[in-house]
């Protein structure tokens, strides 16, 4: 069993933001990173540890002040009833709502959970907006077209 610990800091957040200003599009954090702790030496030293792909990619987006935090996943949109005849695909959603939706179980662990903890987290640290949705449906998604966005109110 390996440990799968928080994300505390983003070691290349300033690069990363350097890089976006200078108009680069930057895709980071997908994989959760490679979980490092600093020596006594000052160096970096890397743990044999999973990093949360989500949580880590909503920390960059917190570490970088973006305004808007995209997670691609497999869906178009987020669901509750999930699979069920009553499925309901959610468009525009606060986060009390979707709180709500996380606490009555609609999201199952290790799937779409960790996906709106880090949505909630971002967002509840000063983030504007969270879109979820696939890759072929971004563009779409960043006009409004389609996803599901989260905002504050």
């Amino acid at each position: 069993m390996v440990a799968s610990p928080e994300p505390k800091r983003i070691v290349e957040a300033p690069a990363i933001k350097a890089l976006i200003q200078q108009g680069f599009v930057v895709i980071g954090a997908g994989g959760g990173g490679i979980p490092v702790v600093r020596t006594d030496a000052g160096d970096y030293q890397s743990v044999d540890a999973v990093i949360d792909k989500d949580l880590s990619t909503a920390l960059l987006a917190r570490e970088i002040h973006a305004d808007i935090l995209v997670i691609t996943t497999g869906v178009e949109k987020v669901c509750i009833h999930f699979g069920k005849p009553q499925q309901q695909a959610l468009d525009r959603v606060d986060i009390a709502t979707m709180t709500r939706y996380m606490q009555e179980g609609h999201f199952p662990p290790g799937s779409m959970l960790p996906k709106i903890i880090a949505s909630l987290t971002f967002l509840e640290q000063g983030g504007k907006e969270v879109i979820i949705t696939t890759p072929e449906c971004l563009p779409a998604a960043l006009r409004g077209e389609t996803g599901t966005h989260i905002i504050k109110t």
